[in-house]
């Protein structure tokens, strides 16, 4: 059975790292929310907004405004379920075809399934971080964030792609 786009579309179950990256991602998630809806009434009115590039605070907001990063990361999380659950929408080299197929669709898969949990994970630790900063439980992220952000989302993508390249 084809799409509209041509390409088979395929029955593949997920594979054990997948399975493992969603328990890590989901507990990080929604231990995070635990902890917001638990130190819910402690929380001062003004909370870390926003971060800059040192990852000092450099601007406070409303405790309300905690509330944006776990409907972001539902959004995104339900964003990035729907493609993993479609890899044939996704996009190919010329050089997928029905013998290759499988391999292609998985290996987006997975890095789709990466990168939904890893978003999960930087989402939970901002929402951590940002309750203990005012609560005294913690300083901030310090310099250390940004670039551990950004290897964490461009090691992934930089290691699917050579995966991808694999393919013949």
């Amino acid at each position: 059975m084809s799409n509209y786009l041509g390409r088979p579309k395929l029955k593949i179950p997920k594979t054990k790292s997948e399975w493992i990256w969603n328990i890590i991602g989901y507990l990080c998630f929604f231990g995070s929310i635990i902890v917001l809806l638990y130190v819910w009434r402690t929380l001062p009115d003004k909370v870390p907004a926003h971060y800059n590039a040192a990852g000092e605070v450099d601007r406070w907001g409303s405790k309300w405004e905690l509330l944006i990063l776990p409907f972001v990361g539902i959004f995104i999380a339900l964003l990035l379920s729907i493609l993993e659950k479609f890899p044939e929408i996704h996009n190919y080299p010329n050089r997928l075809n029905e013998s290759n197929a499988e391999q292609f669709y998985l290996q987006s898969r997975k890095l789709v399934n990466q990168l939904k949990n890893i978003c999960l994970i930087l989402f939970s630790l901002i929402l951590v971080e940002s309750i203990s900063i005012p609560l005294g439980w913690g300083a901030g992220f310090g310099i250390w964030f940004l670039p551990i952000a950004l290897i964490g989302f461009g090691l992934p993508i930089l290691l699917g792609i050579m995966r991808l390249r694999r393919i013949k």
